[in-house]
């Protein structure tokens, strides 16, 4: 089985498992695809997290960062978020895609040639396809920034104006580079001629980044961070992404009966809400690059530290508490072979559309990544050159009696440990099936690429009983419009004990599960 926000990638990496490859060569078709068809929330010049398993639930992590140039500009009060000015970190997903595919020959003992895992997207590259709901939105809402963005207009608007749903898109330059890659390899992107005309493109705009750092760019592989969660373990990736910050909300969740409190109720929304808080706070206060500075992640999930943060929560009143909002925009995509091999995988540009620079004549979109640290040089997300910025990606699994059950992951920076706070209990502690946990409403505490308040936003669908309870006890509420793209665009793929497979993408998307 797989799952990813568009059909077309699904049915790459399906196509894959078909021929008989493993989860990862079906991870890296589907993720190649995705950089051509959804190429508002992935790219190749975007980074990317893995987590690998093999049917006995023995986990590893792949976390392709991209560092900050080594010589870095002058800053004044903030990095700027888009233009040339934000493209100071290298891009590692195509890195993860080379490291990823070396476990899957070396160890899984797989036997997909590299190229093949590309042809689709090199095709849907060169002959197009059509232009999705998703892309269409993020586009027009952008309208007015899009003018100032470097070969932005020569890619995506290609007859002067944004393309409506259902236009067939090409981008030839995406496809020689993808053939570039397919053919010489993943280093052909770092240290290649690809790598050359990358740099030249982003140098003529004025990005800092040269060869040396695309030749330095690597992905970590390191253990996955664990928490107990309802007699089985949830995992996620080390910092700095917030992976860790996921585990600590439900961390706090474990130690509260949900099985007693209605999901769907107020009590539900907020105790989740409260345990967000709880984490959003350590988060804000700890989580960077651990090469750089002291990261207490084990000590974060310690049981005593997870009982102090639940014993703070109060049932019956909302925490006022010092938000700090962190964006980012982000694809997810899982897949399971006919070994019961699984792979749990998010790639992102950061905001939508990234820096919305074009890296030269390669059609590679560039991210905006460096756009994440502080520019206070006491804060520990301090930019430094070849330091990893923070990261809201956590792809994550859930693994019972030590084996893998659940796979998921979800688009949208700050949301991504709200929604999946949402998706687990419901699957976990309710039991539901992956498209009904997926469905029901959800919320997102704090500010958005709308929204500058941050008020609690809960999808209406969610009753006008629990809205008004939720504001009693101090919720400042803002309803949004239910299967709202502002809740999050998740994925799950489930693994019954016998190995029966049950997936979904979440309906607020344009993507779905297939399976074999």
């Amino acid at each position: 089985m797989v799952t990813s926000p568009h059909a077309l990638a699904s049915e790459a990496g399906l196509e894959i498992l078909r021929d008989g490859g493993t989860a990862i060569e079906a991870a890296i078709a589907i993720g190649a695809t995705l950089a051509v068809t959804y190429p508002h929330f992935t790219g190749l010049g975007g980074d990317a997290f893995w987590l690998i398993s093999d049917r006995a639930g023995n986990v590893r992590t792949l976390s392709g960062i991209g560092q900050a140039a080594q010589t870095l500009p002058a800053f004044g009060d903030a990095i700027p978020t888009r233009g040339p000015g934000a493209t100071l970190t290298t891009a590692a997903t195509v890195d993860t895609w080379d490291r990823a595919y070396a476990i899957s020959r070396d160890v899984w003992g797989g036997r997909q040639d590299w190229s093949a895992l590309f042809r689709r997207a090199i095709a849907y590259a060169h002959e197009g396809f059509p232009v999705t709901p998703s892309q269409h939105f993020w586009q027009t809402f952008r309208a007015d920034e899009l003018g100032g963005w470097p070969g932005f207009a020569q890619t995506f608007m290609p007859d002067g104006a944004i393309p409506a749903i259902g236009t067939t898109l090409r981008q030839p330059a995406l496809g020689r580079s993808l053939e570039r890659i397919a053919s010489h390899g993943a280093r052909e992107f770092y240290e290649g001629e690809l790598a050359e005309r990358i740099v030249a493109g982003l140098r003529a705009v004025g990005s800092p980044l040269r060869m040396a750092d695309l030749a330095g760019t690597a992905a970590r592989d390191a253990l996955p961070l664990r928490v107990p969660y309802r007699g089985g373990e949830l995992l996620s990736l080390p910092p700095p992404t917030q992976g860790v910050t996921t585990l600590q909300i439900l961390g706090i969740l474990d130690r509260f009966d949900l099985a007693g409190i209605a999901e769907g109720s107020a009590d539900y929304y907020h105790l989740l809400v409260e345990a967000v808080k709880e984490a959003f706070i350590e988060r804000n206060r700890y989580v960077a690059d651990p090469e750089f500075v002291d990261v207490p992640a084990e000590a974060m999930l310690s049981p005593a530290r997870l009982d102090a943060m639940a014993a703070r929560i109060d049932p019956a009143r909302a925490l006022d508490w010092p938000h700090v909002y962190q964006h980012g925009d982000t694809v997810f995509l899982s897949a399971v072979d006919r070994e019961g091999r699984c792979v749990s995988v998010l790639q992102t540009v950061y905001f939508d559309w990234g820096s919305g620079v074009m890296a030269g004549d390669t059609g590679i979109l560039w991210h905006n990544r460096g756009a994440a640290f502080s520019v206070d040089p006491t804060h520990h997300n301090a930019i430094q050159p070849g330091k990893r910025p923070f990261h809201t990606l956590n792809p994550g699994m859930y693994l019972k009696d030590g084996k893998p059950r659940l796979l998921y992951g979800t688009q949208g920076a700050d949301g991504q440990p709200q929604t999946l706070s949402a998706v687990l209990t419901r699957l976990i502690d309710y039991g539901m099936d992956p498209l009904t946990a997926l469905a029901r409403p959800r919320f997102l505490l704090g500010r958005t690429f709308s929204d500058a308040g941050d008020s609690l936003k809960l999808e209406a669908d969610a009753g006008t009983d629990v809205i008004a309870a939720l504001a009693r006890r101090g919720h400042e509420v803002s309803v949004i419009s239910p299967q709202s793209p502002l809740a999050g665009h998740p994925g799950v793929i489930a693994i019954g004990e016998d190995g029966a497979l049950a997936g979904a993408h979440d309906p607020r998307s344009d993507g779905v599960a297939m399976g074999v």
